[in-house]
């Protein structure tokens, strides 16, 4: 038979047979298609190779079923990129992938410019296409989404076409639902080494916490143990400061270098978003900064290359306590799930931190108490008292009424005088007669520490801060915590700790040397200096500032010289100090010897005075005390003075000889002396009080003063003669 009578014999039977054929092998194909492809992607890449040998087609997509927000989503394509890509979700109500979904039947379009209905379609119709077959993807009687076909050509497909594109569809579904339910068990596998993972971090988070010994080390282990887990680029904790309503930063770890975010920095609560988190008690996690971000710090992260981050409070005993914070140059890099972790991590860290707090703040208070106790005893055997201010002289007494008039204030006083005249005595008397009395006031003799030491002495030191800090030490102004501390010597501090106590006054904080953690202090200040400040200040050496900062009430001493009244029962004082001191018995003072004594001009004022007794009870023997050249200072003595003063200034009010040491008599109070020496000079003014005689004139006080002293000590004034 010939070439043409065999095409002629070729039936449509044979045609159909041919076709079944081709479609049989092409379902066989996908089959294997399906087995062998680990992916979705490959797997329509496959399924579309098959197909092309029994359908013309321009494009093919996979659309699934999103049951969340029931979408559909492009889940696999090929042939179209202008309306439609990967990942691309459609929306069921305009749809006829929704329509096939719903009613798990096929829909074909032989002209899409006549037959079009959804936007979906109209979409494919600006792509080029005018053929569409869409069918659905049902697996155990339950649609999971689509297969759609698109051609360039009108009449493409027909409904045979269809029915057999629903066939390979089926298959497809079948391996799209065990493909999903693999990946659902990779998840859960990977959920369950990832929960192991992050259970074994917080494990080791709490092993750390009993470790470490320091707040400092705590936190710096903590975020590398967190590095492992979760990714950041700065990592960070802060501290919330309720007195200055402030977070401060405690430790930075971080890969972003910063001229402003460091350790140590404090910041207002209302510039970052630490602030909201401490309100609300609940985590931030911002996926994009430069769009989520609206707090002041949030623009400085923005800048440095940090693009989301997540703060999570850091709660102990349902309070905050301050933040701990993530962040990376990495978009969307947090999610919840890292939010609640880190959550878990900030509540152990908060518990372990409050408990170093209270451990601190216990060991400080038994430091303090042991420094304090320790100074307590050195007061003592110091042996100063209030008493020891001795004298009756209108210099003093001046200098007295000053110092009860000054005392119940809390301003800075700065005493300035000869050195020996007693500064140290009228800071004490101060501090006695003032609201903070009931603990001691505490020394510092500015002069006497080395320059490299004045900064450690005044606001301590942290262990290791510098070479010989072997320990932790409580400065003077810790010390001295609501109380007083007398900074004697003031004008020997050098330079650099004059700027340092400079801003302890102004802002009441200090830091110790070595140390992040500022101290807040309530110190009153009592200044002390032989120096002329004023002079130094001109001259550069001493900051004017403090100066005025310290020189709110100043008070002049006077020196011996100017009350030479006093010279008498000063001597007796001493006098009887000494022979208890040193065993020896002293009934008087020669007159000759106390007429050198009083018109000596004491250069070293009543220190001095104090050792020419002392010597004298030494080396003397007999009952009266009487010195001779060698224990006298006169050779820069001023001729004697009158037998008059001399007489007058060594006799009580009751007219006794002021050599015969009256015990009673030396340790009068302040307001005995006051009192008696009013009652002196009333009497010498028959009781006229006003005028140009009258007492207020020779007591340089007005009368209203005077009448109201009077009132205080009870002094009934004495009738005119």
């Amino acid at each position: 038979m010939s070439i043409a009578g065999d095409l002629k014999n070729h039936t449509p039977l044979d045609e159909a047979l041919q076709k079944s054929e081709k479609r049989a092998r092409t379902l066989l194909e996908v089959n294997n298609a399906i087995i062998s492809s680990l992916t979705q992607d490959s797997l329509l890449t496959a399924v579309s190779k098959a197909l092309h040998r029994v359908l013309q087609f321009d494009a093919v997509a996979l659309i699934l079923h999103v049951a969340e927000r029931d979408t559909f989503r492009i889940l696999a394509l090929e042939g179209i990129v202008r309306h439609f890509h990967v990942g691309k979700e459609i929306g069921r109500a305009n749809s006829s992938v929704g329509w096939v979904f719903d009613h798990k039947h096929y829909i074909v379009r032989h002209d899409l410019e006549t037959e079009l209905q959804y936007e979906n379609e109209r979409r494919l119709l600006e792509e080029g296409m005018r053929s569409h077959c869409v069918v659905p993807m049902i697996a155990r009687g339950t649609s999971i989404g689509t297969l759609n076909l698109a051609s360039k050509k009108i009449n493409q497909y027909s409904e045979d076409d269809a029915s057999f594109f629903q066939e390979v569809a089926a298959q497809i579904a079948l391996a799209v639902q065990n493909m999903k339910a693999y990946e659902k068990i990779a998840t859960l596998n990977a959920q369950v080494l990832h929960a192991a993972e992050r259970s074994r971090t917080l494990l080791e988070i709490n092993n750390t916490i009993i470790t470490s010994l320091s707040r400092d080390a705590l936190l710096q282990s903590i975020s590398k143990v967190l590095s492992g887990v979760i990714h950041f680029d700065r990592c960070a904790f802060t501290l919330y400061q309720p007195d200055k309503e402030t977070f401060r930063f405690v430790s930075m770890d971080s890969e972003v270098k910063s001229d402003y975010f460091r350790a140590g920095l404090e910041f207002d609560r209302k510039d970052s978003v630490a602030g909201w988190v401490y309100q609300t008690l609940r985590a931030a996690l911002r996926r994009d900064l430069e769009k989520e971000g609206k707090y002041f710090n949030d623009r400085r992260l923005a800048t440095e290359g940090i693009r989301s981050d997540c703060v999570v409070p850091m709660l102990a005993r349902g309070k905050c306590i301050g933040t701990l914070n993530v962040g990376s140059k990495v978009l969307n890099q947090y999610s919840e799930e890292d939010a609640e972790f880190l959550q878990e991590v900030a509540t152990q860290v908060a518990l372990a931190i409050e408990n170093m707090q209270v451990y601190e703040e216990i060991n400080e208070l038994k430091t303090r108490i042991e420094a304090e106790n320790v100074y307590l005893q050195e007061e003592i055997l110091r042996q100063h008292n209030f008493d020891e201010i001795v004298g009756n002289s209108l210099a003093l007494l001046e200098v007295l009424h000053n110092v009860e008039v000054i005392a119940p204030t809390d301003a800075s006083v700065l005493l300035h005088g000869e050195t020996g005249t007693g500064k140290e005595l009228l800071a004490r008397a101060i501090h006695s007669r003032s609201r903070r009395s009931g603990r001691a006031m505490v020394t510092v003799n500015c002069g006497a520490i080395p320059a490299g030491l004045v900064e450690s002495e005044l606001f301590g030191h942290v262990k290791g801060s510098f070479t010989g800090a072997l320990q932790d030490a409580t400065g003077r102004f810790e010390l001295a915590d609501g109380s007083t501390l007398f900074l004697d010597e003031v004008g020997e501090l050098p330079a650099e700790a004059q700027v340092k106590l400079l801003r302890v006054l102004q802002e009441h904080e200090f830091q110790p040397v070595g140390s992040g953690r500022t101290k807040k202090v309530d110190v009153r200040i009592i200044a002390a200096t032989n120096r002329n400040l004023e002079e130094d200040v001109r001259a550069g050496r001493f900051r004017s500032d403090l100066f005025y900062r310290l020189n709110v009430l100043p008070l002049r001493v006077p020196a011996l010289r100017e009350r030479r009244a006093d010279i008498p029962e000063l001597v007796l004082f001493f006098l009887e100090r000494s022979c208890q001191r040193f065993g020896r018995k002293f009934l008087s003072v020669s007159q000759e010897t106390m007429n050198h004594l009083v018109a000596y001009d004491w250069p070293g004022n009543i220190r001095e005075l104090q050792n020419v007794i002392e010597r004298s009870v030494v080396l003397c023997r007999g009952s009266v005390l009487t010195m001779g050249r060698d224990l006298l200072p006169i050779h820069e003595a001023r001729a004697p003075a009158t037998q008059s003063t001399t007489t007058g200034a060594t006799k009580d009010h009751l007219g006794e000889p002021a050599t015969r040491p009256d015990k009673a008599s030396v340790r009068r109070s302040l307001e005995d002396i006051e009192k008696e020496h009013i009652l002196r000079v009333l009497e010498s003014t028959d009781g006229i009080i006003d005028g140009p005689t009258g007492a207020a004139q020779i007591l340089a006080l007005h009368p209203s003063t005077l009448r109201a002293r009077m009132k205080k000590l009870k002094i009934q004034r004495p009738p005119a003669q």
